[in-house]
């Protein structure tokens, strides 16, 4: 199996080389990530200047590319670019979780979204930052549920998410509301700074990933889709009479 493993915190991150000592146990393994942290970059990707991509020494055995650039376009360089061909892409292990409406401003989960949109089977894994450097840990579980349940065959993009401390319980959900805001803190010079704030709410139902993870403290999978249409809204459009 040829596995490209990419994510949003930095090819130099904490979590990368313990997710690549995994996924040699299950194939070759090439990394194209960013060159420095791109979190919450979304699906960005440059369309208007060159940037740069450079080979450099991570681990051995293991090819892997520095990128100037979003995690959507590590994807698409190492695919449309280097002209690599893959059978899995994994995007992560992420230094934070990505449940939610989050999920809108994630690289992490866009580079998944990137590499479905170009034909390969992809999964983003993400933890909580207690929980980051431990969390690949978790990857045997993760790959047998998937594998064991034919994920892959059943959908391409799937976006998994450990809590803190890991867990042996799996959960398929959907997406949640938000769990994160911001506060835009003023200061000198017109400028402002966006400041974090918790607006969880455990909601009553067992089905999305935001109390799964946070209440319940399971492994939240989620399937993933490139199709943003209300289909429920355009089925009635079309058919009125319904």
């Amino acid at each position: 199996m040829r596995i490209l493993i990419t994510n949003d915190d930095g090819i130099y991150a904490e979590g990368v080389l313990p997710l690549v000592q995994w996924a040699k146990t299950k194939g070759e393994v090439t990394v194209v990530a960013p060159k420095v942290e791109q979190s919450a970059k979304s699906h960005g990707i440059e369309i208007h200047k060159s940037f740069e991509a450079k080979q450099v020494d991570l681990c051995e055995g293991v090819t892997a590319w520095a990128v100037d650039s979003t995690p959507a376009d590590c994807v698409r360089l190492a695919i449309l670019g280097l002209h690599m061909e893959f059978d899995l892409v994994i995007s992560g292990i992420n230094r934070g979780l990505n449940i939610g409406r989050d999920i809108m401003y994630s690289g992490t989960v866009s580079a998944v979204f990137e590499a479905g949109n170009l034909g390969v089977n992809a999964m983003a894994v993400s933890t909580s930052p207690a929980y980051y450097v431990d969390a690949a840990r978790e990857m045997d579980k993760i790959w047998d549920f998937m594998v064991k349940n034919h994920l892959f065959s059943k959908n391409q993009m799937w976006n998994v998410n450990i809590p803190t401390g890991g867990s042996d319980e799996f959960r398929f959900t959907r997406q949640g509301g938000n769990y994160y805001s911001d506060q835009f803190k003023p200061e000198e010079n017109d400028m402002y700074l966006p400041c974090g704030i918790d607006v969880f709410a455990k909601s009553d139902s067992d089905e999305f990933d935001t109390d799964a993870v946070l209440v319940d403290k399971v492994i939240s999978v989620m399937p993933l889709t490139l199709d943003r249409t209300n289909l429920e809204l355009y089925k009635q459009l079309r058919n009125p009479e319904i």
